[in-house]
């Protein structure tokens, strides 16, 4: 069951107010799709209560109809419906070229980590795992919307960004974004956060990183490595335990967790 959560006082994305012209700027349309009707009017709470605009649908085929018929700015699918599954949902949608950038984001039961890569490979954009607080539902719509911003704007000049979960890491920039948040690291820091979010998955030696970001070779002393991983994990808001984003690869160093590049 979704865990309650206390009011939001985030600002809402600049696409969404109406300018001091008196223009109406388009509202981001979220479509939620799930079988249970609770999890359904939750989740359409605390979205429309954000400002977006929530459509519904209770199975996969209704899904696509509502798709095709009303193209939403992006899905929260859950991987358990009736009928035709969130998983063929998904493949069919991004398969097609009329809605594979709409960005999707599933949800998934706590044991389903074989249909969360299933998912992935598929081509979804992120999961949230059930249970999961409104919060945490609505951080994660925000920072992709925010992201498919971003794409837009930088594909025009063949720029590259990094997306993983509710993290945004634009190199070209030296910006990066936690949800809403821009996050306010050291070179240093900045630096090491895009190495290791351009190589998902790769695992870096203490020796390494320090060669690459600091530019000299191992001395004996990697405590300095160590010191910015732990300042940028605590930027992150990153649990070492159970990291979203930089783990901790005993007897060698770290690698960054494999989420979707664009």
């Amino acid at each position: 069951m979704l865990v309650e959560s206390g009011i939001w006082l985030w600002k809402l994305p600049d696409s969404l107010p109406i300018s001091d012209r008196g223009d109406q700027v388009p509202i981001p349309k979220i479509l939620v799709v799930d079988d249970e009707t609770y999890i359904v009017e939750l989740v359409k709470f605390n979205l429309e209560k954000e400002g977006y605009h929530v459509l519904v649908a209770y199975d996969g085929v209704s899904a696509l109809q509502s798709v095709r018929a009303e193209p939403p700015n992006l899905i929260l699918l859950d991987i358990m419906l009736p009928g035709m599954d969130g998983l063929e949902v998904c493949r069919t949608l991004k398969q097609d070229a009329e809605t594979n950038a709409i960005p999707i984001i599933m949800l998934t039961a706590k044991g389903e980590e074989f249909d969360t890569v299933l998912g992935l490979e598929m081509g979804a954009d992120d999961y949230i795992k059930k249970p999961f607080s409104p919060r945490e539902m609505v951080a994660r719509v925000k920072a992709r919307l925010r992201a498919l911003k971003i794409l837009e704007a930088e594909k025009a000049v063949g720029k590259k960004i990094f997306v993983v979960k509710d993290l945004i890491v634009i190199p070209d920039k030296y910006e990066a974004f936690l949800g809403e948040e821009k996050l306010e690291l050291t070179p240093k820091e900045f630096e090491l956060l895009s190495l290791m979010a351009s190589h998902q998955g790769k695992v870096f030696t203490r020796e390494a990183l320090l060669e690459k970001i600091w530019g000299y070779e191992f001395s004996g002393d990697t405590r300095t490595v160590d010191v910015h991983i732990r300042h940028l994990r605590q930027k992150l808001k990153d649990d070492s335990t159970y990291p979203n984003y930089i783990e901790t690869v005993r007897g060698v160093g770290y690698r960054f967790v494999e989420g979707r590049v664009n």
